[in-house]
This record gives structure tokens, C-alpha cells and sequence, in this order.
């Protein structure tokens, strides 16, 4: 599905991803994991168009998005969850799933596809006419989830979902995101849980100082000697 060949990535003249290759197959959890500062934010945002790689290529569905502006990718398949949630603070719950879903197929089965969201997450059915301004911030990612699932995408890409969030919390949402697997969307997920992570992903790719170092399934990883002592502290 998703095919990342080769990218470096800079900014300005600081050269910050190294020679970067990994795939996303169809209906797997990939996740990328690593410290802080080990650029693998910088991918996701390269993947989803927001910044520019300086060479290689990324092709998705065997499309090159070399010429793809951020928002066309939304018309291939393509949502981006991102960090710190970004929503819309003077606009309802109910509005911000809307804008979501601004385009084609998903404008035309919003109100189907928003009850697919309530019924994943209750409480913003609750709060639909809430400002999301003035959500907790477990309830904000759930409505940038939610957001995310609107556009109806093949793959659903999330950076740090449990960042700032409560020990329960952070469950939650990574059973949630459990689900939107089972349910058929792809995802690619940025995270520094990595206990967390490791237990839902299909395959995960360590990334340290804007390199690729490891690769394995999850359960692979989660018992890496490595993995254990950099990440989980073990």
C-alpha cells in the first residue's frame, strides 16, 4: 500500500532523515518508534505531504507522490491525525468532524460515517454541540480521531495519539485504534508509548538519528534485548 523508498529529508540545510526506506502493506498496524529528536515525526509529515523529501520517492497504492499536494492525498486515501491534536477551539465537536469530510464520497455519507465515530467514541455524541475548546484532552484526540475517520481513508496516520493523555486514557485510544484496524483502515502510527505500541503493531521500524536501525513484528521488538533497554527501560 504504502512504499517509502530511499527519502532524506532536510530542513534548510540540516539534513534530519537519512537514506529512510520502510512499507505499510494493507490492514497492517506499522509503527515507528525512537526517541525524541530521532525524526520520526519528520516522516509522517513527509508522508503526508507536508514537507518535502530531497530525494527518493513515496509511492502509495503504487501512485508516485512526488507532485501530490497535501490536500489531494486526502482524495487518494490518505489522513493525518497529527500531533497535538489541532482542532478548531471555536467550532463545535460535531463541526470539526465535518470538516473532515468536505470532500467527495465522504461529504455524501457524513451523517453515516458520524455515527461510526459516535459509536467509537460515546461521549462525543454527548458533547456534539460542545465547543471543542473546552473538551479535556483525551476528548480532543478523540475528535481529531474521529476528524481522521471522517474522510473515509484506506490510511489513517497517527503522531504521538497518546501524548499528554491519562494512564486510562491512553488504553482507550489504542483500543480504538485497535478497532479502526479490524475494521479495515491501514495505520501508520509515530509514538514514544512504545510498550504500548509494540503490543498492537503488525510490524514496527526503530528509527534513531534520523536512520533506520531495526525492524521486526511487534512481539519481535517488544522482546529485543536493544528495544528493552532503550525504550521500555528493562
Amino acid at each position: 500500500m504504502l512504499e517509502i523508498r530511499n527519502i532524506d529529508v532536510t530542513y534548510g540545510d540540516v539534513q534530519v532523515i537519512w537514506d529512510i526506506s520502510f512499507e505499510v502493506k494493507q490492514g497492517e498496524v506499522v509503527a515507528l518508534i525512537g526517541a525524541n529528536g530521532a525524526g520520526k515525526s519528520t516522516t509522517l509529515k513527509t508522508v503526508s505531504g507536508l514537507l518535502k523529501p530531497r530525494k527518493g520517492e513515496i509511492l502509495f497504492n503504487g501512485t508516485s507522490l512526488h507532485t501530490v499536494e497535501a490536500y489531494h492525498r486526502i482524495d487518494l486515501g490518505m489522513a493525518f491525525c497529527p500531533e497535538a491534536r489541532r482542532l478548531f477551539v471555536e467550532m463545535t465537536v460535531e463541526e470539526n468532524l465535518d470538516m473532515g469530510s468536505l470532500r467527495g464520497d465522504a461529504k455524501q455519507k457524513r451523517e453515516q460515517t458520524k455515527e461510526m465515530v459516535f459509536g467509537l467514541f460515546p461521549r462525543l455524541k454527548e458533547r456534539r454541540k460542545q465547543l471543542a475548546g473546552t473538551l479535556s484532552g483525551g476528548e480532543q484526540q478523540m475528535v481529531a480521531i474521529g476528524r481522521g475517520l471522517m474522510s473515509l481513508p484506506k490510511l489513517l496516520m497517527f503522531d504521538e495519539p497518546s501524548l499528554g493523555l491519562a494512564p486510562i486514557l491512553v488504553r482507550e485510544i489504542f483500543d480504538v485504534i485497535r478497532k479502526i484496524q479490524k475494521e479495515g483502515t491501514t495505520v501508520l502510527i509515530v509514538e514514544q508509548n512504545v510498550k504500548q505500541t509494540l503490543a498492537i503493531a503488525d510490524r514496527a521500524y526503530v528509527l534513531e538519528t534520523g536512520k533506520v536501525v531495526m525492524q521486526g513484528t511487534g512481539a519481535q521488538l517488544l522482546n529485543d534485548p536493544h528495544v528493552k533497554a532503550a525504550y521500555l527501560g528493562l
